[in-house]
């Protein structure tokens, strides 16, 4: 059988099982595995044995379950109410301030967590009803708290961006580094959205009355909420970013944070812990089984000579580097629509980045675009996971049109950003090679 054949059934064949709704880790793995079999034998079971015991011995890996437990419990201290308390007194009296303070929170809690859902579920539960009870335009609202609550796998620590560099071998903490810039970017663009548009449509956002945006003293009595957090940051990406310890080290300090602001808030208890630890067990063995079908992937995908056939359609393309970097990014935005982000992880990354480093791009820089893709898939219908997060939680009146509607103008704010780290790659590669990552 032909490589364009075997490659063509290979990639139908994960498409094919992965739109019937089963598991990505096992559709990704088996249909590898099967492949694999029928193109090398049993021999190749060797190769992905090998791969993953590689893997299994990466210190890297064990900064996952210290992020995963570390956010797990940054949801139950009691943080998000008080930093929302402290914005809603600095903010009310701005037109879009309670939006702008919202996704303000969503970035100090991607800084903290380093996972997409909890901004998202936390914000949904405290800013949103404060919002639409102060007669905020639903849309702005529910769009304010899609966008910020992506941050969390753009703004360091991120899991996704543990996982990518496990795949691709990219430093994790120059991606960590390469994420702080742009992150601000996409804050800066946002909150500069809802301040522009309220400014011109006062309805969308009123300012809160004089007797709710509190007197001086309370707003300084407030700034209290923001030093629990500030000490979080600087244990995580003080610490790396300073060279004082690796990702790894780091998401231990971070741990060791996140259990003080539960100790602080009187939320430290061993119900909580308990909880907190089986979330982080299930959801650390979801994300080995598909780290252990990468592998699988990767050792089919070069085994059947796939790359080097995609590499080869895709230089025959009349695009040129530039072209071909774009055509990247579309194809991955409309996966965003559809895929888990993971997958499109799997399924492109062993495609795109051979490709990327013969074209001449820096694949950090290409890695941060990637990222940025991927947060914006997180809010981007039909299947963004944040819609449907925040569907979970919204009240009865909001329907899911309502919440497609809301993510429009965000997603193309967003793209404005990817497209200014696309034009200005410094945005990107700036912060990490002035550290030495």
């Amino acid at each position: 059988m032909s490589i364009e054949l075997l490659s063509l059934l290979f990639f139908a064949a994960l498409l094919f099982f992965l739109f019937l709704g089963l598991p990505l880790a096992f559709v990704l793995g088996g249909v590898s595995i099967i492949f694999l079999y029928f193109t090398w034998g049993a021999g190749a079971f060797y190769i992905v044995a090998s791969q993953i015991w590689g893997t299994m011995n990466s210190f890297t890996l064990i900064a996952i379950p210290l992020f995963v437990f570390m956010a797990m419990v940054l949801e139950r201290t009691g943080v998000a109410q008080a930093l929302y308390a402290m914005m809603h007194l600095w903010w009310g009296g701005v037109r879009g301030g309670l939006a702008i303070g919202t996704v303000g929170i969503c970035a100090i809690f991607a800084a903290m967590c380093g996972i997409s859902g909890a901004a998202v579920v936390t914000m949904g539960t405290i800013a949103l009803p404060s919002m639409l009870e102060r007669k905020y335009d639903k849309e702005l609202a529910l769009g304010c708290i899609n966008a910020g609550g992506g941050w969390g796998i753009l703004i360091p620590p991120s899991i996704i961006m543990i996982l990518f560099s496990l795949i691709t071998g990219v430093s994790v903490g120059a991606l960590f580094a390469g994420g702080i810039l742009p992150g601000l970017l996409m804050l800066v663009l946002v909150s500069l959205y809802i301040g522009i548009r309220c400014y011109f449509q006062p309805h969308l956002g009123p300012a809160l009355p004089e007797e709710e945006r509190g007197t001086w003293p309370e707003k300084l009595a407030a700034l209290r909420a923001v030093l629990l957090p500030i000490i979080v940051v600087v244990l995580v990406l003080g610490s790396i970013i300073g060279g004082v310890a690796t990702p790894t080290e780091a998401a231990a300090m971070g741990v060791l944070g996140a259990l003080l602001s539960a100790a602080v808030y009187r939320k430290f208890t061993w119900d909580m812990i308990r909880e907190a630890s089986i979330r982080t067990f299930r959801l650390t063995g979801m994300i080995m089984w598909i780290l252990f079908a990468a592998h699988a992937f990767s050792a089919a995908y070069q085994g059947m000579g796939a790359q080097a056939l995609v590499t080869d359609l895709v230089a025959g393309l009349p695009l040129g580097p530039w072209g071909t970097i774009i055509l990247f990014q579309v194809v991955i935005f409309l996966m965003a629509m559809i895929l888990d982000p993971l997958a499109i992880m799997l399924l492109t990354l062993p495609v795109f980045m051979p490709i990327v480093i013969d074209l001449g791009f820096d694949p950090l820089w290409f890695a941060i675009l990637f990222i940025v893709n991927m947060e914006i898939g997180y809010m981007t219908p039909p299947f963004g996971f944040n819609l449907f997060y925040l569907k979970g939680i919204v009240p009865p009146g909001i329907t899911m049109g309502d919440i497609y509607r809301s993510v429009v103008p965000y997603a193309i704010v967003e793209l404005i950003g990817m497209a200014l780290i696309m034009i200005f790659p410094a945005i990107a590669i700036w912060l990490p090679r002035t550290l030495g990552l």
